[in-house]
């Protein structure tokens, strides 16, 4: 290696240091230059049609053109995809990672073309290792693992002079099982998230107020990894093998994935690869969707993924960002809410009933703080310190902060509104907990939650949103305070499942669908009235971004998701 390039390169990195850091659908400076190691996104549910396993995604690689000829985007070497889960809040860190490698080998580097007569260009293959002691150890569960090559077009993937297969084939013949029992598969796949980033990234467009909205991830794809695991591998140590009921807090977990690569990358002449040393840092990283994407400002991207949840969870610099979140400013008319006309239904409560204001700047509930009435609930700073009412002028520290920081636990006052007899403080009907204090932005999974039928009436993308209005209004729900699985408590941000619509519910929790959900309803309600859902909440309830499904229809068995688009077949 040439001294002096080697010399060039180290100095670059100790000028960049953590500018080095980064994440997800290009959300984040310094990553969106390498999209090989970019998280996109991550699901963790409850397997419909297998109930006793867990199915994770990580996908990366966004905004894949199907016809990206020649070097089509796969998986890139040198790197290390990993999954992270937490499952013991009385633990520091991860407990379980899963490990992914990929190697890539040209069979016929006399062709342009990236599949020819049976043989593939960028042939990928992985390894897959396990580690069951938060990274100290790593077991090789998978070696020589298949990835299917891009869908290129009829002739590369059916015909004769190209692989003779079908792509579903392709797609079904990569499945791997473990001697463990898990499932693994890892390849192109439709993108399925579905969002109008034209429109949301138009200063707030969403729905577009002139013209149609439009899925800005339509049409393209990404690369999977997806993993199946049986509960009982994922409980943390001690743990009942059967949960007590359907919250059972020991059934909690905490998902998250990221990609690293070597610090130092040192390019080659004369068309040699470029060699990569040193110690693994991490470029990448993701757990609840959309964080770094629209909450975090741009400034503070990169140091937010500098950061591992871990570290995070003790940060005190992002979390402003979710104490007071610009986006309540656009949803407020007392602030800047003229000004972003799309959100004209999403409504911030500036003086509810019980006179608490929780526009940005505002006190929120911290006038409480201290006093009888939050006595033994998790407000009270006996029961879990001060991570709930930190102080004055942060008023979403006791919703936003903990929906993306600490999971939701089953303690008054988060508990549906059902029972409490107008008393938002009052103990109410349990409708979530997936709590686990331990670590920042990650999704959190309670395991014991039923699984909504996808087939049923009752299931909805709008996950728990669509759970709590059940729970307030249906007769069906709404009669006792009692513990009952209502539809779609195993829906996002209770974990995520891929149907899920995650961009409006997260712009209704923005606006405070979770502070109505247990009782703080909107400025337009009346004292007394049987019926909470006023117009403010309606309007809150049914804005839409205007795009509320994915392109393709997903499928009833693991993975799961859409097969790729076909690079011959797509308008784009």
């Amino acid at each position: 290696m040439n001294v002096f390039r080697l010399a060039v390169c180290a100095l670059l990195c100790l000028l960049l240091g953590s500018d080095l850091l980064a994440s997800s659908h290009r959300e984040a400076p310094l990553i969106a230059n390498d999209p090989l190691a970019d998280n996109t996104d991550v699901y963790a549910f409850r397997s419909p049609d297998n109930p006793n396993t867990i199915t994770i995604i990580a996908n990366y690689i966004p905004a894949e053109l199907p016809h990206g000829g020649p070097n089509y985007y796969t998986f890139g070497e040198n790197i290390r995809y990993e999954i992270h889960i937490d499952n013991d809040a009385g633990m520091p860190g991860d407990e379980i990672i899963y490990r992914f490698t990929f190697q890539k080998v040209n069979e016929d580097p006399t062709t342009f073309f990236n599949i020819r007569l049976g043989q593939q260009n960028l042939k990928t293959t992985y390894t897959m290792e396990r580690s069951m002691d938060g990274g100290a150890t790593f077991q090789a569960i998978v070696t020589g693992g298949v990835v299917p090559p891009n869908d290129i077009g009829p002739r590369s993937i059916e015909s004769g002079v190209g692989l003779g297969a079908t792509y579903a084939s392709l797609m079904s013949e990569a499945i791997t099982q473990t001697p463990d029992g898990e499932q693994v598969f890892c390849g192109p796949v439709d993108d399925p998230f579905f969002v109008d980033l034209g429109g949301i990234f138009d200063l707030g467009n969403a729905p577009r107020q002139n013209g149609p909205s439009r899925d800005g991830l339509g049409e393209f794809n990404v690369h999977t990894i997806a993993i199946q695991v049986p509960i009982e591998m994922l409980l943390k140590d001690g743990a009942p093998d059967t949960p007590a009921n359907i919250l059972d807090p020991n059934y909690v977990i905490g998902v998250w994935a990221s990609a690293s690569r070597p610090a130092v990358r040192t390019l080659g002449m004369m068309g040699e690869a470029p060699e990569d040393s040193g110690d693994w840092i991490q470029v990448s990283r993701l757990g609840m969707p959309l964080t770094n994407e629209v909450v975090i400002p741009i400034g503070m991207k990169d140091y937010w993924n500098s950061l591992t949840p871990y570290e995070e969870i003790t940060d005190t610099i992002l979390d402003q960002f979710f104490y007071n979140p610009e986006l309540a400013l656009y949803m407020d008319d007392d602030q800047f809410g003229p000004a972003v006309p799309a959100f004209a239904p999403l409504r911030i409560q500036r003086n509810s009933l019980q006179r608490f204001d929780f526009g940005n700047g505002q006190d929120g509930l911290f006038s409480i703080k201290g006093t009888a009435a939050v006595a033994g609930t998790a407000l009270d700073d006996q029961v879990f310190g001060e991570l709930l009412l930190p102080g004055p002028g942060l008023p979403r520290s006791v919703d936003l902060w903990p929906i993306f920081h600490t999971g939701v636990p089953n303690v008054v006052p988060y508990q549906l509104a059902t029972g409490k007899e107008g008393n938002p403080l009052a103990e109410g009907k349990p409708f979530i907990n997936n709590f686990l204090p331990n670590g920042g932005d990650m999704l959190r999974l309670n395991m014991a939650v039923p699984v909504t039928d996808r087939a049923s009436a009752d299931f909805s993308p709008m996950g728990i949103v669509a759970a709590a209005v059940a729970g307030l209004t249906d007769p069906t729900y709404n009669g006792s305070a009692d513990l009952e699985f209502i539809p779609n408590m195993d829906g996002f941000p209770n974990g995520r499942r891929l149907e899920d619509d995650v961009t409006r519910i997260e712009l209704q929790a923005v606006a405070g669908v979770a502070l109505a959900a247990i009782g703080l309803w909107y400025d337009d309600y009346t004292a007394g009235d049987p019926n909470p859902v006023t117009d403010d909440l309606l309007g809150v309830l049914t804005y839409s971004t205007g795009v509320e499904e994915n392109d393709k229809p997903f499928t009833n068995s693991f993975p799961y998701l859409a097969a790729p688009w076909r690079g011959t077949e797509t308008d784009q």
